[in-house]
């Protein structure tokens, strides 16, 4: 035990020798070092500061730093835009897309269209020659002489008049029989070439877009009967005299109906509104019908187009200028303003190259789409039409409440009334089958 002791003791004087010799060398040093006049080292060097990688900072990455911040809104940025632009490119490429009819075998033209529409319209005249132009042969249904020289006048030989009374049923089944033995017989383009066949492409109904505007009760009921004979009864009996004829051939169908007043629900527009709500409802009934036979059936909802071109109106959906001095004091005062402040909006229209592609796309494209929004203001009137609540529609359109009548045009109205009363009698709209 002694031995341990002195063993340990031994051990701790060593150990503080030691840590003496140290301290007296670290003291010596430093006095020597002074004494000598020699600087103390000097400290580490701190260590250097991590620079950028692309340098000092720039827009590009204060756009990166943005978008990393804002990665939501970047990310509907970048899907805005790209769609924007895939759908300029592909509207680009089908408005230059070349566009053409089939021809027979022997370089003849095969495909026929026929138009059913007023012949001094402009936009039947415009689709003829466009059509025609393509490699259609085009028939323009007549019903009396004055248009049939119309027709002929244009100098065209394939835009050629097809005369049917659709108001007598004899007529039109006659008409009808030559017309299917004029498709069914060989044709020769000239003398000793090889005979072809022609084939029915399409019946395109374009019903007068001119209405009789104004409120609804300065319309007269002779106006009524006129606009549900022509433009709706007219329409449908026209399909009917055409729907054997449709079938032998497949050939599609294509009504052009203005969207614009009638998606707004427009007031002062009653007339309109009816008919194309009629021939919609017909329109769609037919389609599902043809459907089960294959045969497509197509509706082009029209915007506003610039036919002055043509020597037409300025715009399909242009708003007549009815006079409002014509109508009762009552009115005038009631529904004047108004009328005036809606009747001077006017836009803008498409170019009527617009509609041609349209329709020849619906006429030979392999499965067309049965609705098709055509012209500026097609698709954005409809949609303001079905989502926007009819108030903030009829204040856009710049509509007041006017409040009551004067008492002078109440009077006025009264007495115009008690005569009406005595002598105003409705027309009846009577059959034409």
């Amino acid at each position: 035990m002694q031995v341990n002791d002195v063993a340990d003791a031994l051990d701790r004087h060593i150990d503080f020798v030691a840590d003496s010799l140290k301290d007296a060398a670290i003291r010596v040093n430093d006095a020597w070092g002074h004494l000598s006049g020699r600087p103390a080292p000097p400290p580490p060097p701190p260590p250097p500061p991590r620079l950028p990688l692309l340098g000092p900072s720039t827009s590009l990455q204060t756009l990166q730093r943005w978008i990393s911040r804002h990665r939501a809104t970047t990310a509907a940025l970048v899907a805005f835009f790209g769609t924007s632009a895939l759908l300029l490119y592909r509207q680009k490429r089908a408005y230059v897309k070349k566009r053409r009819a089939k021809k027979a075998s022997n370089g003849a033209r095969s495909e026929v269209v026929v138009i059913a529409g007023p012949a001094e319209s402009p936009m039947v005249k415009g689709l003829a020659a466009d059509l025609e132009r393509r490699g259609f042969v085009v028939y323009v249904i007549v019903g009396s002489p004055q248009d049939e020289q119309r027709v002929q006048e244009n100098g065209r030989l394939d835009i050629r008049p097809l005369y049917m009374d659709i108001t007598e049923p004899a007529s039109t089944e006659d008409a009808m029989e030559r017309f299917s033995q004029l498709l069914m017989n060989p044709h020769h383009a000239i003398v000793g070439a090889t005979p072809h066949k022609l084939n029915l492409a399409g019946l395109i109904i374009a019903p007068d877009l001119d209405y009789p505007t104004g409120p609804a009760g300065t319309i007269e009921p002779g106006e009524w009967a006129d606009a549900m004979n022509t433009k709706v009864l007219g329409t449908i009996y026209t399909a009917q005299a055409f729907l054997q004829v449709l079938t032998e051939f497949r050939a599609r169908v294509i009504m052009l109906t203005p969207n614009v007043t009638s998606s707004m629900k427009s007031p002062f527009h009653s007339v309109e509104s009816a008919v194309v709500g009629a021939l919609e409802g017909f329109t769609y009934s037919l389609a599902g019908e043809l459907a089960t036979l294959d045969i497509h059936v197509c509706h082009l909802k029209l915007g506003n187009f610039d036919l002055s071109s043509i020597g037409g109106r300025q715009h399909v959906q242009r708003i007549p200028g009815t006079a409002v001095r014509t109508w009762p004091a009552s009115a005038q005062a009631t529904y004047g303003r108004n009328f005036i402040s809606y009747s001077s909006d006017a836009s803008r229209g498409s170019t009527p190259r617009e509609l041609y592609n349209a329709v020849f796309d619906a006429l030979v494209q392999k499965r067309p789409r049965q609705i098709w929004r055509v012209g500026r203001g097609s698709m954005a009137y409809e949609i303001v039409g079905n989502w926007v609540p009819a108030g903030l529609v009829q204040w856009m359109l710049g509509i007041r409440k006017m409040g009551k009548h004067t008492d002078d045009g109440r009077r006025m109205e009264t007495a115009s009334s008690e005569d009406g009363a005595h002598s105003g009698q409705w027309e009846k709209v009577e059959g034409t089958a």
